[in-house]
């Protein structure tokens, strides 16, 4: 009998494909389950309205949103005259 025709090169075969086959699941069954994390952490942080940026007269002002104006910091006035900004409505 030739060497590596044997019952044991058989086993081993098998052996090492189903120990490397341990990993992949393993690796997808926790990302399976950080993605469902993820997803409830989305749903259940619900806002009423999406944020948008409105421009008034001289200063932009951030309406709807999760964001409580009450809780940020205090800012001064910017030194810019009129700042571009990309992402308000006018």
């Amino acid at each position: 009998m030739a060497p590596g025709n044997d019952a044991n090169t058989a086993r081993r075969a098998r052996a090492t494909r189903s120990a490397g086959l341990l990993p992949l699941v393993v690796g997808l069954a926790s990302a399976a389950a950080l993605t469902g994390a993820a997803y409830l952490t989305v749903d259940k942080a619900s806002c009423g309205t999406p944020a948008q940026y409105i421009r008034h007269d001289s200063h932009v002002e951030l309406v709807g949103g999760c964001v409580d104006g009450a809780k940020l910091p205090a800012t001064g006035t910017p030194s810019t005259g009129d700042a571009v900004h990309g992402n308000y409505n006018p």
